[in-house]
């Protein structure tokens, strides 16, 4: 069943533009964007609960600064896995423990081999090779041609922004 929408489109485009820069630290969150858009806390719920009904939503959460928690080390450990097997390969090693993003790619062939990729963060790198070796043999990938390439320096990091500047829908 389809609800009537709380807001009105440009509240609701507002919100978006909110939602993606992250809650509001404050007991009420909900409350205080509901004032930022000249709405309702109940109408902001509203919304984001049709949004969820509707799949927008992954899921809410914490987001974490991984350096300020001593996590100093982040690697992009890229593996060229047979096509037949990246599914299986991707499933285990984005549930493993230490595993950020793991997400397939295309291959640039001839000069990059390399289709599935995997974040992994540690406090040295040490630990970030000491993980990936460990996760490669426990999916029984240590065998396949595969580079681990650190973070040199990072110039931004956030969530996804989807509403852009000036959209009006």
């Amino acid at each position: 069943m389809t609800r009537v929408p709380s807001l009105a489109p440009s509240q609701a485009l507002q919100l978006r533009r909110l939602l993606e820069t992250g809650l509001p630290l404050t007991a009420r969150p909900y409350q205080q964007l509901a004032a930022e858009i000249s709405a309702t806390e109940d109408a902001v719920l509203d919304q984001m609960r049709q949004w969820n009904d509707d799949g927008l939503f992954r899921r809410i959460g914490l987001v974490l600064n991984h350096r300020a928690l001593g996590f100093r080390a982040n690697a992009m450990l890229v593996i060229d896995v047979p096509d037949h097997l990246v599914d299986q390969a991707g499933q285990q090693l984005g549930h493993a423990p230490g595993v950020n993003l793991c997400y397939q790619r295309p291959r640039r062939l001839p000069h990059w081999p390399y289709n599935l990729f995997c974040m992994v963060h540690g406090q040295q790198r040490t630990d970030v090779r000491q993980q990936v070796g460990q996760l490669l043999r426990q999916a029984g990938l240590n065998h396949l041609p595969h580079r681990l390439l650190f973070s040199a320096r990072a110039f931004k990091q956030g969530g996804g922004r989807y509403v852009l500047e000036g959209s009006h829908g």
